[in-house]
């Protein structure tokens, strides 16, 4: 190949910087495009992570060094679809990856599931870390809320709506967040999950924090929470497991003090069937569920009602389909081999490749998306001598396409400007970051212009 390889990565979340990263520490020269329809980059970790959680966002610094490298380009503000094809990105370049990641909530196929009030968490996470294109305010008049899920976003929409909106003042959470937060009348919380205790998926530490709560109290309800052959044997093998059932374990057996301003329930052994009225949510109705001896549970045909005013989905992210990439609907991926693209033949794609969420689907940490990458990269590379060569030769082609079909692209010095403009608001009130949610404004600072 006499001229570089030229990628082009749509997605610069976790997913797509990880792969942008393999690919310039390969051995073989390279150049790469990040496109991403946010004006900024860092996708998940910016917009799905709560913003109480500084130790996850810390993989922020990590990714900025990478997009900080030469021959790594951002280009953001750029959807692809609406502004560029995939066969505009083969005029540009040799191979292109998709790592869009999954930001739609999974279908719980419930009655009672489209009253208002009923949401899904992707939904609340969008409006309190500040997405564009989430609403500007969110109804907090509802006493008891329930929360559908047993993984570590259910534990965050949790933690939020439990916590006084003045414990959040050191973190970069918007003012119109903080003001919906401030009038929020939520006085009970209540996760419930389908499972016992040891079949959850929240991590040991994220469980834990719920306990640094100020002012508000942890009941955990004995009933459901039990453990059969397979739990106790989980127990004995997975030290995560432990940890979690442990944890839950020392606040059943707490006493309920009654003075704290928020409680914070958890429901174990309990399946949502129903979501209970007419022109708002009124209540939840659940089954009772046993376990059946090797970690599966059934239900026993007992209900039960609970009176709650609003109800959140947290059951999983469900990715979306893109135009002219084929999509298995039924598993929300991208059908593939080890990232190879593959068609409605199961023949590989010439040069187009996914990774990350929409790749495997939903599951995992951050972290694990670098193994991803890497097997994505590594089989692309493999491919090298029969990528398809871009009619393009010259790299700057791409934006002055963007040029000519008016798209308002934002760059990675764009990104610094709109960083520290950001850093500058968040120390005028003692923070490290406020963040501008305004999709224009944000343009606008990345341009150079003040808001």
């Amino acid at each position: 190949m006499s001229q570089p390889l030229r990628v082009a990565v749509i997605g610069a979340g976790p997913a797509g910087v990880y792969t942008a990263d393999i690919l310039n520490k390969s051995e073989t020269p390279v150049d790469v495009d990040l496109f991403d329809r946010m004006p900024a980059p860092y996708g998940l970790v910016r917009y799905g992570v709560a913003p109480d959680h500084p130790r996850i966002k810390g993989i922020v610094n990590a990714l900025h060094k990478v997009l900080d490298t030469p021959g790594i380009r951002f280009l953001g503000h750029v959807e692809y679809g609406v502004d560029c094809k995939l066969e505009d990105l083969r005029e540009h370049y040799h191979a292109v990856v998709f790592a869009t990641g999954a930001a739609d909530d999974r279908n719980l196929p419930v009655p009672g599931v489209e009253l208002p009030g009923s949401h899904g968490a992707s939904e609340f996470i969008s409006f309190y870390d500040g997405h564009p294109d989430a609403p500007r305010d969110w109804n907090l008049d509802a006493r008891s809320v329930a929360i559908l899920g047993a993984g570590n976003v259910a534990l965050d929409v949790a933690r939020v709506l439990a916590k006084q909106a003045d414990d959040l003042l050191d973190t970069e959470i918007p003012d119109n967040v903080h003001r919906a937060l401030s009038a929020s009348s939520v006085t009970d919380v209540h996760v419930f999950a389908r499972r016992g205790p040891a079949q959850t998926k929240f991590t040991p530490l994220e469980l834990r924090e719920l306990d640094h709560q100020p002012n508000t109290e942890l009941v955990v309800h004995p009933e459901g929470f039990e453990l059969d052959e397979a739990s106790e044997e989980s127990v004995r093998t997975n030290n995560q497991v432990k940890s979690v059932v442990k944890t839950l374990q020392d606040w059943a057996l707490r006493d309920p003090s009654g003075q704290a301003a928020r409680r914070l329930h958890f429901h174990f052994l309990r399946r949502p069937v129903e979501i209970l009225g007419e022109t708002e949510v009124t209540g939840l109705r659940t089954e009772v569920m046993e376990l059946t001896g090797d970690g599966s549970v059934r239900g026993t045909g007992e209900y039960e009602t609970h009176e709650v005013q609003s109800v959140y989905r947290a059951v999983g992210y469900l990715s979306s389909a893109l135009p002219d990439v084929p999509f298995d609907h039924g598993s929300g991926t991208i059908p593939h081999e080890g990232g190879r693209v593959l068609d409605l033949d199961g023949e590989h794609v010439p040069g187009v490749y996914t990774t990350g969420w929409i790749k495997r689907g939903p599951v995992g940490l951050i972290g694990h998306t670098k193994g991803d990458a890497l097997e994505t990269v590594n089989n692309l590379l493999a491919d090298l001598g029969n990528l398809p060569n871009p009619t393009e030769s010259d790299r700057d082609a791409v934006l002055r396409m963007l040029d000519e079909r008016g798209v308002d692209y934002t760059t990675w010095e764009g990104w610094n400007r709109l960083d520290e403009h950001e850093r500058a608001l968040g120390a005028q009130r003692g923070r490290e970051r406020m963040k501008v949610v305004e999709r224009d404004e944000m343009v606008r600072i990345s341009h150079g212009a003040e808001s």
